[in-house]
């Protein structure tokens, strides 16, 4: 008996499409912090500075300047939290399930 038979019946291939788009999805999500931190951390370095209200926020890193009319400057865009945040839940979703299939698959 081969190690890919058991029983003579073929072994499958796993979740290989599962692991490729959960370490597509972590390196969006890398990228993603990686382009919030640069925005709070580098670009709006000196804000603190320049404000009086500095709004922090540390997952995702921000720094902001709220304003008394409301405005803020220096926040990060909204479409790069969604994809932060998106990108975090695919990975670790599809994550689990490469991990629960692989163990179905080496159960057989």
């Amino acid at each position: 008996m081969t190690p890919d038979t058991r029983g003579g019946a073929p072994r499958p291939a796993g979740p290989n499409q599962l692991w490729g788009v959960s370490f597509g999805a972590s390196a969006v999500f890398l990228a993603s912090w990686f382009l919030c931190w640069i925005q709070a951390y580098a670009i709006n370095d000196d804000l603190p500075d320049a404000c009086h209200d500095v709004r922090r926020q540390a997952f995702p890193p921000e720094v902001a300047c709220a304003a008394v009319d409301g405005s803020v400057t220096g926040g990060t865009a909204g479409w790069l939290v969604v994809l932060f945040f998106a990108s975090l839940v695919v990975a670790l979703l599809t994550g689990t399930m490469a991990l629960a299939v692989t163990a179905a698959v080496r159960g057989r």
